[in-house]
Parts: C-alpha cells; structure tokens; sequence
C-alpha cells in the first residue's frame, strides 16, 4: 500500500490515546498515512511531543502555547519553547498559536501578548508556525500582519474555518490553508467554497485528532490517518482524483514543514 498522505495537525500525545496508543500506532503504520505532526499547547504537551517523534519515525512535531493555555503561565517559557525547537531536529514549527475568543472568560491582552511572543520567537528561529484562530479572524490577521509574520517566516492556517475571501488574503500573504474534517459535514458550506476558490497547491489536509474526527466516523474519536476521509472530500469537492489531492498535498505539506520526502 502506497502512503501518500501527510496529516498536518494531530495530537498523537494526547492522553485520550493514552490505553490504546499502541494500538493507533500499529494502525497508521497499516495505512497510507505516511507523515503526522503531533501538536504542542503548552510545555507540558511539548515535552511529551518531543519523546514522541523520537519514537515514532513517521511523525515530526510542534512546541508552543495554545492561546487558551496561555493565562497565568509566566512568559520565560519560551525559553523552554526555544531549547525544545533547537535540540530536536523533528521538531518542525512553534504551534498551535494564535487567538482564541470562544469564550466568555477570554482575556485578550495575555492571549494578544503570548501570540505576539511566540511569532517572534519564530521569527529568530525561522522556523514554521502553526495558527489556530477562533472568532478572532480580524485580529488574528492584523497581529500576524503587525509582528510582519509573513514577511520572514512561513505560515499555516490550521483547521481554517474562515471565509473564501479571507482565504484569498492569507494565501496573497504566502499562507497555507489546512482543510480539516468539518469539510465533510453537512453543514459546511463555507469550507467547501473555501476548497472551491484555493488553489491546490496552497492547500494541505489534516485531522486535528482526537477531535473534529470526519464523516463516516463521525462521533468516534479521530485517527491520524482518518485524514484520508478529508482529502477524499477536496478531492471531490475539487474534481480531481483522490492520489492527486494526496499527493499534492504531501508535496505542500512536506515543503511547508522543510521535511525531505524520501
């Protein structure tokens, strides 16, 4: 079986995998999934990103703070963020950053100045980084344009659950839109014209997991390699066969994140 496909956003650490981790691994590895990230949210989950890529040959990873994690933690542990990008050649981006507004508790200017941080951070590693953004389209965008993110590092939007029109300006920008699993649900209409209007070259597939997991699973917790399902969808939605969208994916995935596919 061929393996074409490249989850770009996962949470493999996660401790909803935790009884049955072995298990997962042995599945993906049975599958055409070639490449997974495993996502940081705050140095606790880091660390444990770190010992996983170690691992597990198949996957990379991310060290950063996820905006709604963010509140309290005391701002030197970015240099714990700094030390875990230098000394593990697998870790491939800061993420997932950014904004979150979800909720009525948020607290915006600890999440404005961790978010603001943390592209810095990136930008003196020059390394990749990773945008989670929830009912803070607006000032996601201008802090990202603010900090001059797109001027010297490359960009991912995960998850994106924007417009079609906002897509246009991130890609404009250099970004990378990343389609997740809602792209399968009934009521999405706004990410299929999304996949509609972008070019497949600025797009890349993802799960999210254990969360967001796409139809037919819908309901189960999600699987890296369920993204199949996912690159399925934009490949219909696309009008293009399902190892294309796979394999340009791969290829866009591979590029953003400097893995050399082999």
């Amino acid at each position: 079986m061929e393996k074409i496909l490249f989850d770009t956003h996962c949470h493999i650490s996660d401790s909803t995998y935790d009884d049955c981790r072995e298990a997962l691994i042995e599945e993906i590895r049975a599958s055409r999934l070639k490449y997974a990230v495993d996502i940081g949210t705050r140095v606790e989950t880091s660390l444990n990103v770190c010992e996983t890529v170690k691992r597990l040959d198949f996957c990379y990873g991310t060290v950063g703070m996820f905006p709604g994690n963010c509140y309290g933690r005391p701002m030197s542990e970015l240099d714990i963020f700094e030390r875990l990008y230098k000394e593990n050649e697998k870790i491939v981006a800061i993420g997932e950053i950014g904004l979150d507004y979800h909720y009525d508790d948020t607290d915006k200017e600890q999440q404005h100045r961790w978010f603001a941080a943390q592209i810095e951070l990136a930008k003196s590693l020059n390394a990749p980084i990773c945008i989670h953004t929830r009912d803070a389209d607006d000032d996601t965008l201008r802090m990202l344009k603010d900090q001059k993110a797109f001027d010297h590092i490359k960009v991912l939007m995960h998850c994106y659950s924007g417009s079609a029109e906002l897509a246009r300006q991130y890609v404009k920008l250099g970004a990378v839109i990343s389609i997740c699993g809602p792209v399968t649900y009934k009521n999405a209409r706004k990410t299929v014209e999304v996949v509609e209007q972008t070019g497949l070259e600025h797009l890349v597939v993802e799960t999210d997991a254990p969360y967001l997991t796409p139809v037919p699973f819908r309901g189960k917790i999600n699987k890296p390699y369920y993204v199949e399902h996912t690159a399925r969808k934009v490949a219909e939605i696309k009008g293009l066969s399902f190892e294309e969208v796979a394999e340009t994916t791969l290829k866009n995935a591979c590029r953003f994140y400097g893995i050399t596919d082999l």
